[in-house]
């Protein structure tokens, strides 16, 4: 596996972004995946600059998390700063508990939302997902998945696959890896500590060294349509230890 990315979100704890740059560029890293407070409210200038840092750092951006309220209501702009950064896949990430659907009609009404959102980025020709969290695996009443109802409802939705997250939502990672391979363009590479360990990085583990089995997902993900694995861990207490680990982790499988 040659090229990996970093989300920056990892290092969102140990500013300045310029250091943090540096310091991935320098553990091996040829690509980053940005998140939206990064860049949302940035002038078109500090844009520009934001994309010298990354060539400085000899990385780039290929894909970014954008939240739904921008998507929605400032697609000229979300596509503005994906050109100037040279984001080729754009992915929403997040939906806050309070906005949450709680049965399948209304999960299946977000997906068509995601399919409305993504039109104007698919008709430029990039790349538009969504990737998950825990919540999306956790069944509703009647006993249905509610990612089941968002793919239904946005059929040429992609998706950015957070392995962790399908693991902590009690879920397969390899049983949806086969049922929706061939939306997955993505992939967050992180793993999860034994239990009662890493407490400090809230149960969160450098990739290779917890107990997910990421030899063996590799494998599976072959089989899809993943283009970037992004190295990702939500809390680190060390942002570089976990940058260097899982570089080598996932540079072995």
């Amino acid at each position: 596996m040659k090229d990996v990315s970093f989300q920056l979100y990892s290092a969102r704890n140990f500013p300045p972004l310029g250091d943090v740059l540096a310091a991935v560029g320098n553990a091996g890293y040829t690509q980053v995946e940005g998140y939206g407070a990064l860049y949302a409210s940035l002038t078109d200038e500090e844009v520009a600059e934001f994309k010298r840092g990354l060539e400085r750092n000899g990385v780039s951006m290929p894909t970014a998390h954008f939240g739904i309220d921008m998507l929605e209501q400032e697609p000229a702009r979300v596509l503005r700063i994906a050109n100037a950064l040279g984001i080729r896949a754009i992915y929403c990430p997040y939906l806050m508990p309070d906005q949450r659907p709680s049965d399948a009609a209304g999960w299946r009404a977000f997906g068509q939302r995601l399919q409305a959102a993504g039109k104007p980025f698919r008709d430029a020709g990039l790349d538009f997902g969504w990737h998950n969290h825990d919540f999306e695996f956790h069944a509703l009443a009647d006993g249905s998945i509610p990612l089941d109802h968002i793919f239904s409802g946005g059929p040429d939705l992609s998706w950015e696959a957070d392995i962790a997250w399908i693991v902590r939502g009690g879920a397969d990672p390899f049983a949806w890896i086969a049922k929706y391979g061939s939306r997955i363009t993505a992939v967050h590479v992180k793993d999860i500590a034994p239990k009662g360990e890493k407490t400090n990085e809230d149960g969160w583990a450098d990739v290779g060294h917890g107990t997910i089995d990421w030899k063996g997902l590799v494998k599976a993900l072959s089989a899809t349509s993943v283009k970037y694995f992004i190295a990702e861990h939500d809390n680190p207490s060390d942002f570089r230890r976990f940058a260097e680990r899982s570089l080598a982790s996932i540079q072995s499988y």
